[in-house]
């Protein structure tokens, strides 16, 4: 026994030794985390020291950078054995989901569970990253938390979004004293536009998991689809009068959510709720964040398997301390400790139920790849006058780990025709790309591809529908059984040039059908070349062509040296497909001299951003410029735009926002539309145009009216409920298309619309209607029974003359999160098409 002690007393002192040359995060830094918001570059140096320090229980690797080039970075930490053997752990964890397929039969479920804790997505929900300091240092020197790490593997990235974390953290240390001050109405409580909350571009990396637009989104879930956690948690701040909020989760949950998860947030919520108890520390559950939407930080890892959850710490716009409404002080230091405690403890369950985490998730897995995923077995998509967009399609089932396969062809199947909205017969031919649910991925295909969710509760936290055909404009059926493909993911793109560098040739016609060939456009333009647009669909070589395909011709661009070369070379490299044309003269439709083919010219493009403008929305258009589009583009302050010289530009975008003068009937900007300008309005911008009378006319209203004599009477428990009626999150409507004008050249005459609003304006009767809504019945997603009655016989995209110019406008937004991709298109049509 004595011998026994004495060894004890020893580790002991062996373990306080080694622990006390790890330095703490107030030892590295001077302060005490919470004192003061630590810049991401010492972020980074601490963790490299605590690298220095303790090689055997922390190994840290930079996955990425991020558009301004800060590093983004993950840390491992485990007992040094699991640390020794880390690869194969990772590849047994792998096994264990199917992935790679038919690596999985020696799968080991007594391994260890994977945690993964993400911190910082928006930057100013700053507290979280301090928090990490202290659950880093922890886990490197406390026994008990040391203990944890036996059972698992602890994933951290430090901070996701370093961008706007450095946005934030550099303002507010710019602006505040050497005493914090804790009135909310400090101007240390109120950060410009836009705020440190999103990434360089204005986009929230919250929001988009599953679609991966952004640069750190696509490196991070690279990361991540190596390892597959069982746990994963994403940390935020709400309001500051807002107290803590853990798992469980509200409803409504997504279907596919097993029982197991369900199950195992409760476990989580509770261990979490013991240590708030005893620290007397407020919080809730199971309201307000809900398990739906499959983009967030929570939903998307438990599609793929894992505990998805988010915590969210009270805190935005607290800063170092501020008073909240219950007269209470709120300090940074409290947030990091919140947080701080429900990683441990989350950690510590993972460990105590390593076991039943591992078993869970693979069957998870297994069942899906025996038995599908609800109630379509396969996903028929089909290929033919669909081939361009494919590619984007491929890309974002790779991204998400759906694998998928080209069909094998036979006579006939019976599936849901997503365009129709019934049940059809339909042929499958080769080239139709299948995505099987009986897969590893078949959770995720499901909830991507469903037609229309089932919706327990319709409080949601976002939008309520997002199904890929409708967002990539793909006809597709929805199949009951499995259909036969061929076994691999093989596609076969068409030919993007034919007969190219041709001497003998009068010019080329590039068809206009896809974002490749608005990139084709938009660099010809900028290369000085000339391109000539028919208003027509015509006829040449026996190929037929839509109006709106882009037709080059050498006689206007005789001082282009190298004419076939430079097309050939643009073609190919944006992905656009084009034919060579021996004569100006065509078998049906305009000769390329007719009055009605005409030239385009390369406009110059501004963007109306800052304050005033909406953040996110502002972000879409300035990303879709310059990575979608590769098109110049300037950005003009809301604020100086009084001071400017407008006339420099051809084409000004006003995105949603709340503008004050902007948009009056006598500003600067309605003379310069009179004077020939073009105007692009967006969503609230629109409302505001047509409320200042020089716009579409004024919103619809519901045609509906109350008989209820008592209908004002309503009960105060219910009034979320009683919102709802009225409410409309996000959902999928049918839009007629008038496929003649400009604006919609390249689409069939239907388009599906992501509406998040009640929006719709009466038809004009002096402008173009565009883009109309006939029915009141959505397509997909929840709409509130009052709500309903506005959404039929109205336009939502369209323009009308103003002046000597015109203004072209959207009630939606065609760019949404930069997912919506067959919104891509319009946009373009809009900026270069339409006169």
């Amino acid at each position: 026994m004595r011998k026994f002690l004495f060894l004890l007393l020893v580790c002991f002192a062996f373990t306080n030794l080694f622990a006390q040359s790890i330095p703490s995060p107030k030892q590295f830094l001077g302060y005490e985390v919470g004192e003061k918001f630590t810049p991401h570059f010492k972020l980074v140096q601490y963790y490299q020291a605590l690298l220095k320090a303790a090689p055997a229980q922390i190994k840290m690797e930079e996955y990425g950078s991020t558009n301004e080039g800060r590093p983004l970075m993950l840390l491992y930490l485990s007992s040094p054995e699991n640390l020794n053997n880390l690869e194969n752990i990772r590849r047994n964890n792998l096994k264990l989901a199917g992935m790679p397929a038919g690596e999985r039969s020696d799968a080991d479920v007594n391994s260890p569970a994977i945690v993964w804790l993400s911190y910082n997505v928006h930057g100013n929900e700053a507290s979280s990253s301090e928090a990490c300091l202290l659950t880093v240092y922890d886990l490197l020197t406390n026994a008990k938390s040391m203990g944890y790490l036996k059972n698992t593997v602890v994933i951290i990235d430090p901070c996701i979004n370093p961008d706007g974390r450095d946005r934030y953290v550099n303002w507010y240390n710019s602006v505040s004293g050497k005493v914090m001050n804790v009135d909310a109405q400090s101007r240390e409580h109120s950060e410009p536009w836009p705020g440190g909350r999103t990434n360089h571009y204005n986009f929230d990396l919250n929001r988009d998991w599953a679609w991966q637009t952004q640069l750190e989104t696509k490196q991070r879930l690279k990361k991540y689809q190596q390892w597959m956690p069982q746990i994963h948690v994403d940390y935020h701040e709400q309001g500051f009068n807002e107290p803590y909020y853990f798992a469980p989760a509200a409803e409504p949950f997504h279907e596919v959510i097993t029982p197991w998860q369900r199950n195992f947030q409760t476990i989580i919520g509770r261990n979490n709720a013991k240590y708030f108890d005893a620290n007397g520390w407020l919080y809730f559950t199971k309201e307000r964040f809900d398990l739906f939407y499959p983009s967030y930080g929570d939903t998307w890892p438990t599609y793929n398997g894992a505990i998805g959850m988010t915590f969210e710490q009270g805190g935005i716009r607290a800063g170092l301390g501020i008073i909240n409404e219950d007269g209470d002080t709120l300090t940074l230091r409290d947030r990091a400790l919140h947080h701080f405690t429900t990683g441990i403890s989350t950690i510590e369950m993972a460990s105590a139920n390593s076991k039943a985490l591992v078993e869970n998730f693979k069957k998870y897995f297994s069942d899906a790849r025996a038995n599908g995923v609800g109630a379509y077995k396969s996903f028929v998509v089909k290929a033919k006058g669909n081939e361009r967009k494919l590619p984007q399609l491929y890309q974002l089932l790779n991204q998400n780990n759906i694998a998928f396969a080209m069909a094998t062809p036979r006579s006939a199947a019976t599936g849901f025709n997503y365009f129709t909205g019934k049940d059809e017969s339909f042929s499958i031919e080769k080239g139709d790309i299948i995505i099987s649910t009986q897969q590893s991925g078949g959770n995720m295909a499901k909830v991507l591809f469903e037609p229309a969710s089932k919706i327990t509760d319709s409080a949601t936290y976002d939008i309520t529908a997002w199904s890929i055909p409708y967002a990539y404009g793909l006809p597709t059926y929805g199949v009951k059984d499995a259909v036969g493909s061929e076994p691999n993911r093989a596609v076969t793109l068409p030919a993007q040039v034919s007969a190219l560098s041709n001497a003998a040739a009068y010019g080329y016609v590039v068809p206009w059908q896809s974002m490749d060939d608005a990139r084709v456009l938009a660099e010809l333009m900028t290369a000085g070349i000339k391109v000539r647009v028919p208003e027509k669909p015509f006829e040449v070589n026996g190929k037929k062509y839509a109006a709106g395909s882009l037709i080059i011709i050498k006689t206007s661009n005789k001082s282009v040296t190298n004419f076939d070369a430079k097309v050939e070379a643009i073609v190919a490299k944006n992905g656009g497909m084009a034919d060579a044309v021996l004569s100006g003269f065509v078998d049906m439709g305009s000769d390329f001299g007719s009055p009605d083919v005409r030239v385009l010219t390369a406009p110059k493009v501004a963007l109306f951003t800052g304050e005033q403008s909406g953040g996110n929305a502002a972000g879409e258009i300035w990303f879709y410029f310059e990575n979608d589009l590769k098109y110049p583009l300037s950005l003009i302050n809301v604020t100086d735009a009084g001071r400017l010289d407008l006339k420099k530009y051809d084409v000004i975008i006003v995105p949603d926002g709340n503008y004050r003068t902007l948009l009056s009937k006598d500003g600067d900007l309605k003379k310069w539309v009179d004077q020939g300008g073009k105007l692009i309005a967006l969503e609230n911008a629109l409302s505001q145009i047509s409320n200042a009378d020089w716009g579409p006319d004024g919103k619809k209203n519901s045609d509906e009216k109350s008989t209820d004599t008592y209908a004002s009477l309503r009960r105060y428990e219910n009034r979320e409920k009683d919102f709802l009626t009225t409410n409309n999150p996000g959902s999928i409507f049918k839009v007629n298309l008038d496929n003649s004008h400009p604006m919609a050249w390249g689409y069939p005459d239907y388009y599906y619309t992501l509406k998040g609003d009640d929006n719709v304006y009466e038809f004009m009767k002096n402008g173009w209607n565009v883009g109309v809504l006939k029915k009141d019945t959505p397509v997909a997603g929840f709409v509130g029974a009052k709500a309903k009655g506005q959404f039929k016989d109205g336009v939502l995209f369209g323009q009308m003359p103003v002046g000597r110019g015109s203004v072209v406008f959207f009630a939606d937004d065609v760019l949404f999160r930069n997912f919506w991709q067959n919104g891509k298109l319009m946009f373009a049509n809009a900026v270069f098409m339409v006169r």
